[in-house]
């Protein structure tokens, strides 16, 4: 399974270190109760307004994005500081700095990659995809540079995605969200709705689905989302993403090369005023939804469990929801469904949802203005 942003690494010592040295900061442990048995709730961190997305490195620390527009690092202490170098954000409706991602080579590079919607012309925004060194003392971000910029970028402050996913082979995925223009997830001369592959130095992969043809945009690898907001591999390197339906369909989708999800021709859900989407649910040429949500739970973060602490969930799918306040957990044995919803106090407005190197989970929760992990009660 994957460990996001880690799955590379392999540092016990530092897994000590961070266990060891931060866990003594953690406020109290709650106590929990999921299928598997007891659980222990621990907050990590607050005062953190609109946290949307979990990076960890190598060294015990993490990164963790706000909204608004500040990147903060922890260390293996739980020491904070803001990083300075981020750019300009459009930090309106759901638009601002949103991902964050370490790359598999950082102990090389010291690369980190981000996501946020760049103001353009007019009152214009866009998902932008950029990289950066992360300096020595992490104090700062460094020779940051863009990467890729969704074209066009759109108007409003709605549906901008989006995660970011590293391949074993380094490629990049970049879930976009279709701007709240739903025809153009339809349209491939549009980044709109679309999950996009690309090298890390902003070239094109020549067996990218669309590279050869004309007008098309060749960035992208799948198109007909309407605003993913959660990503991760499974253990064979299979892409999931996880997005946003309407009034109910909210999905999970397996990622193949070229494939269309049909967003707005087709939909297990209907528009917010009620009125039907599309022709219905289903289109020949169109992917069916590995699973859906109805009434919607409105998903974010996705995280698919490697079983290190939990061998019981290895595969499983655990996804935030905004809307129910709760985690989402799937079971992918025989199809995905939906086996308990992990839905406490501190699982307020979850927005991301990641594995640790040490196999806990950790959850940002906007509601709480915080961070928490999740582990095995003792």
């Amino acid at each position: 399974m994957t460990v996001r942003n880690w799955s590379c690494f392999a540092f016990p010592f530092a897994f000590f270190l961070m266990l060891t040295a931060i866990a003594p900061l953690f406020s109290h442990a709650a106590e929990r109760h999921a299928t598997t048995g007891r659980i222990e709730i621990e907050k990590v961190a607050g005062g953190l307004d609109v946290p949307w997305g979990l990076a960890f490195l190598p060294n015990g620390g993490f990164l963790v994005t706000l909204r608004e527009g500040q990147l903060i690092h922890f260390d293996a202490r739980g020491r904070r500081q803001s990083v300075d170098g981020v750019p300009d954000v459009y930090a309106k409706g759901q638009g601002g700095l949103l991902d964050v991602a370490v790359a598999r080579d950082f102990n090389l590079s010291r690369e980190i990659f981000l996501t946020y919607s760049k103001p353009g012309s007019w009152g214009s925004a866009g998902t932008v995809f950029a990289i950066a060194t992360l300096s020595e003392d992490a104090s700062r971000l460094e020779s940051l540079r863009t990467v890729f910029e969704m074209d066009p970028p759109g108007r409003g402050g709605r549906h901008f995605g989006s995660r970011i996913a590293e391949s074993h082979a380094g490629e990049i995925f970049i879930s976009l969200g279709e701007r709240g223009d739903r025809p153009e997830a339809q349209n491939l001369d549009s980044h709109h709705g679309a999950v996009v592959r690309l090298r890390r130095d902003g070239s094109v992969p020549d067996d990218n689905p669309f590279a050869a043809r004309s007008g098309a945009k060749p960035e992208i690898w799948s198109y007909g989302h309407r605003n993913p907001q959660g990503a991760d591999f499974d253990a064979e390197g299979n892409l999931w993403v996880v997005e946003h339906g309407a009034r109910g369909g909210d999905e999970i989708n397996r990622i193949g090369k070229g494939q269309n999800f049909g967003w707005p021709v087709i939909s297990y859900g209907r528009h917010y005023s009620g009125a039907k989407i599309g022709i219905g649910t289903a289109k020949e040429g169109m992917e069916q939804p590995e699973f859906y949500w109805d009434p919607s739970i409105a998903p974010s973060g996705m995280a698919i469990y490697s079983g290190k602490l939990w061998p019981d969930w290895t595969g499983h799918f655990f996804v935030g929801s905004l809307k129910f306040d709760m985690i989402s957990r799937l079971d992918p044995d025989g199809g995905l469904t939906e086996a308990e919803r992990l839905e406490y106090p501190e699982t307020e407005r979850v927005r991301d949802v990641v594995e640790a190197p040490d196999g806990s989970i950790w959850f940002l929760s906007e509601g709480k203005s915080a961070i928490y992990r999740i582990s095995p009660a003792h």
